[in-house]
């Protein structure tokens, strides 16, 4: 029985990686060390880029904490819940179908089951501005912690034609 559970110990460890992502990995931009650990792993943050995939010319860049340590590196330790995030206009923004309020644009595992970090898209119909929402859940108890982004719909280069974020709304 303990050779099972040291088996499938290492199983987890080395698959828990590929179990992280729930989508394609966003791009890295780069990460920066806030724990340094002589022997194993630092802890960091690190911060991405990921284009809306459902508006074109918005990316939203976000930061999120990496534990370092053993656990960190097999995909055993369960990430805090602190996420930031800000999302900006990259170029001409066309909205590619209509979508509901809080319309879920990427997820990420936080932990192996039990928590996962989300980014959301809403619309101001009012004020033509596309917001943006980063959250950690949980299975069980929830998380406050968040963060929100908004990007206001403007013109871009010669084009003065803009699409009104209310007109997509399911």
């Amino acid at each position: 029985m303990k050779k099972f559970f040291a088996a499938t110990l290492a199983v987890l460890a080395f698959a828990a990686p590929a179990f992280a992502q729930e989508q394609d990995d966003p791009e890295l931009i780069f990460k920066k060390t806030t724990v340094w650990r002589m022997l194993s792993p630092d802890a960091k943050l690190a911060t991405y880029a990921i284009n809306d995939p459902g508006v074109e010319g918005v990316a939203c860049y976000f930061t999120v904490p990496e534990i370092g340590g053993w656990k960190g590196w097999a995909g055993l330790a369960e990430e805090v819940s602190d996420v930031s995030i800000a999302c900006r206009q990259t170029g001409p923004i066309v909205i590619k179908e209509k979508f509901e309020q809080g319309h879920e644009i990427y997820r990420q595992r936080r932990s192996l089951f039990f928590k996962k970090m989300q980014i959301v898209r809403g619309c101001d119909p009012k004020n033509n501005v596309l917001v943006y929402l980063s959250y950690t859940d949980k299975l069980i108890e929830g998380s406050p912690k968040n963060s929100t982004s908004a990007v206001p719909i403007m013109p871009w280069g010669t084009s003065t034609a803009t699409p009104n974020c209310g007109d997509f709304l399911n």
